[in-house]
């Protein structure tokens, strides 16, 4: 049973449809109404793996260069050994005041800082752990826990997707392997299997083991897929109301139907050349990332309802990790992975796709106002910034502010529960409403009872 055998999902590809029995269960998939007229339908969340320094990329700080070398007036809480001097680092980055709006963003992020009239920076935003681990599960989940379901996930679970070949919830990562946490981050837990993360590979083969071991002849083909099918549903029919039986058959539906798709939203030779020019398809230094970046569009084209695209992870796993130089470190992950972060935006609005896409760039946390080791920065869960761009979100507008020193949030404070919770409702959704029983709780994304997730307006269009 559910085995696909010699016949591989290659050789199920699209008969397999026909073979489906009509007693199956609806496909969890099928688009769900949202409980408002909601002014987005997609999400890209741009996954910024390490904690990019607020103080050099969006949050200028003139009394860094100030106070440069002196102690600073507060005990930072470090994480790592280097800080114990406390002495303040200035940034070694140019800030200029970008667009009609005059958001300051640095020089480091030049094709970012040029779109900032498109652009919704949250200057308040604070975490609740100072480990990459903890922090990236947090930003995913909500939780600092292991065995929550991610945002992605809860969407797939709440509104489906608007394309029945492909999966709503897609994972795009470093063919090269897989950053802090890996599949961590993307894991349904007690919702249906079917939501959780499918990954993607913008190398080789799309989605692996989707093809066929070896050739079956056409005119077996479809006898063998009915006989599979009947099988699959008589053994289902044996354990009524087993979910996880249930989702595994839909998995491999779905596998079958993916062939096809996957391999379409892939075929980045379609694309002008202007289009691989923008997203950086020709330098070998935003290629990888340019073409996640280039995927999620297309797959969100598609109909794709979550598209999730991490940071490269050579030479580094944790790319914005700037323990040692914020200067050469930075500008090592900003050269790989902003232009095509503007590309994604600026396409995006040219296909008339924006408005109804929120795109996320954000890391777990931010960095220390003081030296680590010379010219680096140590690990800070109490302030940090983020991006939103689309999906109904105020354009050129600055949301919140740190101290004097980008150590602590101190205006306008933005929880990561605040965050989801505010793409929730982007999406038609009340986190406080979109639940799922699990011993004997119903449980949310935002568990709003406990973190005091509130849906942030100021932030809205």
């Amino acid at each position: 049973m559910l085995r696909a055998g010699a016949l591989g999902f290659g050789a199920m590809a699209m008969d397999f449809l026909l073979a489906r029995e009509a007693g199956a269960a609806p496909s969890p998939f099928t688009p769900k109404p949202a409980t408002s007229s909601p002014p987005a339908t997609a999400v890209i969340f741009l996954t910024q793996v390490g904690g990019p320094s607020q103080m050099d990329l969006f949050d200028p700080k003139p009394e860094l260069a100030r106070y440069d070398g002196k102690p600073h007036r507060e005990r930072v809480e470090t994480f790592q050994k280097g800080s114990e001097a406390n002495r303040v680092l200035a940034s070694p980055w140019r800030f200029q005041a970008r667009g009609r709006c005059g958001m300051d963003i640095s020089d480091a992020l030049p094709h970012l800082a040029a779109l900032a009239d498109e652009l919704t920076l949250v200057r308040s935003m604070h975490s609740e752990h100072n480990n990459h681990g903890e922090a990236l599960v947090l930003l995913s989940t909500g939780k600092i826990f292991l065995g929550r379901p991610s945002l992605g996930s809860w969407v797939s679970y709440a509104l489906g997707t608007e394309n029945q070949t492909l999966p709503a919830y897609v994972v795009l990562r470093d063919p090269e392997g897989y950053s802090t946490h890996g599949a961590l981050l993307w894991q349904n837990a007690w919702l249906p299997a079917v939501h959780r993360g499918t990954e993607f590979s913008t190398r080789g083969a799309p989605v692996l083991n989707l093809q066929s071991a070896r050739p079956v002849p056409e005119e077996s083909r479809h006898d063998q897929l009915d006989l599979l099918a009947k099988l699959n549903r008589a053994h289902q029919a044996a354990f009524p109301g087993e979910a996880d039986l249930e989702a595994r058959i839909q998995n491999y539906e779905l596998a079958a139907r993916m062939q096809l798709a996957a391999t379409e939203a892939f075929n980045h030779g379609a694309e002008s050349e202007a289009t691989q020019r923008l997203y950086g398809l020709h330098d070998p230094v935003t290629r990888g990332y340019g073409l996640r970046c280039l995927t999620a569009r297309r797959l969100v084209e598609a109909g794709v309802r979550f598209v999730q695209v991490f940071t490269p992870i050579k030479p580094f796993i944790q790319p914005w990790d700037t323990h040692r130089n914020v200067d050469t470190e930075i500008a090592d992950i900003a050269a790989m992975t902003d232009l095509p972060s503007a590309a994604l935006i600026q396409d995006l609005k040219a296909r008339g796709l924006l408005d109804s896409t929120i795109v996320i760039w954000a890391g777990e946390f931010g960095r220390l106002p003081v030296s680590q080791n010379g010219m680096g920065r140590d690990h800070n869960r109490n302030a940090f910034s983020l991006l939103l761009a689309g999906g109904g979100f105020r354009r050129g507008h600055i949301h919140g502010a740190t101290d004097d020193f980008g150590y602590r949030a101190v205006k306008d404070r933005v929880s990561i529960p605040d965050l989801h919770a505010t793409v929730l409702h982007q999406l038609g959704l009340d986190h406080r409403r979109v639940s799922f029983p699990h011993h004997g709780r119903n449980e949310t994304l935002t568990d709003a009872e406990v973190t005091g997730a509130k849906v942030v307006t100021e932030l809205l269009a």
